[in-house]
């Protein structure tokens, strides 16, 4: 059975799916968000796990990029500790997806909707006409 695509109609947040958010940061280099499953009433659902997100930003000409990463922590102390490093590899990886759009960009061919315009002198085809 094929589902129906979502529409502005349809927007609801799942009760099954739920998290508790809190976000922790130095102030410096970015912030660890740990999302704690929660039920509908709120309280802890212990058959999923706690979840850790880094987030940092890389300033580019065109202003701040945000990067967001996930860290696979037991605790937030691990989470601190592992930040650095997958910070690094999320801005590289990043960098290389922005290097191949830009490379992408500057090679593709621009054909001109509706095909060429007509030839002086070679009759018809545009609404304007002349006695």
């Amino acid at each position: 059975m094929a589902t129906k695509p979502e529409t502005t109609n349809d927007i609801r947040v799942d009760p099954k799916a739920l998290f508790l958010e809190e976000i922790f940061t130095d102030r410096r280099v970015g912030t660890i968000r740990r999302l704690t499953p929660v039920g509908k009433d709120g309280a802890r659902d212990e058959a999923r796990a706690v979840l850790y997100v880094g987030e940092t930003q890389v300033l580019t000409p065109a202003g701040a990029l945000p990067i967001a990463f996930e860290i696979g922590a037991g605790s937030l102390e691990e989470a601190a500790e592992k930040f650095g490093q997958l910070a690094k590899e999320a801005i590289e990886r990043t960098v290389k997806e922005l290097q191949e759009l830009r490379r992408q960009a500057a090679s593709s061919i621009v054909i001109p909707q509706g095909g060429m315009p007509p030839m002086p002198g070679a009759g018809g085809g545009g609404k304007i006409q002349m006695p």
